[in-house]
């Protein structure tokens, strides 16, 4: 039986599904409303924990459970109530850390590329304590996450840890069952919803001399290999660690454009618009995660490509308008 907080959430009801799918028992820990419950029974949890009531759940549950995927966050990198950001990605990962730690379960927790700032220290998932104090975010989302790493290399090194622990980079993950995101969605589903209203993609131009317009580059990676490379280091119990969680092969915003285009059978018409002026001197031109770690842990899948993404993600989901599925 797994724990999965954040469970009704993007890449978590992802997960749930792919561990359900071995036929494993899962506990949600989340703030559901009555269509996210359906959904997310659907997809498999047993029991529901609402989030306010996780510490005395699992002080008082005769199931422990067999791992901890620690999904929960404010995830908003708007977000700038920076006590409710430490609270929510700081303090309650720092209880769940030592609740593993004492009843030695594993513990595998979601930490973000946005660690990395503007990117100008590089991509380099590097455990060093020096390295990581290097990293500068660029918003308090950012700064819970680094904090926490931090701390968990810290503990670790002190053999305050759980049998085993991961924290995994999420760089740019796309697919299903990111509807509820709003703003916050990745950029298939807003480039898809504006393609099908006005027959156009509007893409940044470029501020920066180095890169076209559309030639800004993310590592765009899909919620499938994210499950992938979880439910591997639950049957791989000695890797444990920080890593990046990508493709290690950025792409450029047209490509993703163009590729969608491509999946409806329609020609590119791309509208390049001007970035706004309050996020040009924060904006990032390029991620690409260094995913040397993770493979010399012994993960050894190819990674979905953007193209074969998209296609999945637009073909079979979005244009089904089967948002919950």
């Amino acid at each position: 039986m797994y724990l999965v907080t954040g469970g009704a959430g993007f890449i978590g009801s992802n997960l749930v599904a792919g561990l359900a799918e071995a036929g494993d028992e899962i506990i949600v820990c989340d703030v559901v409303d009555d269509a996210n419950r359906a959904n997310i029974t659907k997809r498999g949890a047993v029991e529901i924990v609402d989030p306010e009531a996780l510490l005395d759940w699992l002080a008082t549950t005769d199931n422990r459970p067999s791992a901890i995927f620690h999904m929960g966050a404010i995830s908003s990198t708007v977000e700038r109530n920076v006590d409710r950001v430490m609270r929510n990605n700081y303090l309650l990962s720092l209880r769940l850390w030592e609740w593993a730690t004492e009843h030695q379960v594993p513990f595998i927790y979601a930490s973000s590329a946005a660690t990395y700032g503007n990117g100008e220290t590089g991509f380099d998932d590097d455990n060093d304590p020096a390295a990581l104090r290097q990293q500068r975010p660029l918003n308090p989302y950012g700064w819970s996450k680094l904090m926490f790493d931090r701390a968990a290399v810290q503990m670790a090194g002190q053999g305050l840890a759980p049998p085993q622990w991961a924290g995994l980079r999420f760089f740019n993950v796309y697919g299903p069952n990111e509807y509820h995101k709003g703003g916050q969605r990745s950029v298939v589903p807003q480039f898809w919803q504006q393609i099908r209203e006005t027959s156009k993609a509007r893409l940044f131009r470029s501020h920066d001399p180095e890169y076209t317009d559309g030639g800004q580059l993310r590592d765009f990676v899909h919620v499938a290999d994210t499950v992938s490379v979880m439910r591997w280091l639950l049957k791989s119990p000695e890797v444990s660690g920080i890593f990046n969680l990508g493709t290690g092969q950025a792409r450029s915003f047209d490509d993703l454009a163009k590729a969608i285009f491509d999946t409806l059978g329609l020609p590119a018409n791309i509208e390049y618009v001007d970035m706004p002026a309050n996020v040009r001197n924060q904006y990032q031109y390029f991620t690409e995660a260094r995913m040397d770690r993770l493979r010399s842990a012994g993960y050894d899948k190819p990674f979905i490509s953007l193209e074969d993404g998209i296609r999945s993600y637009v073909g079979d989901y979005l244009e089904s308008n089967d948002l919950y599925v």
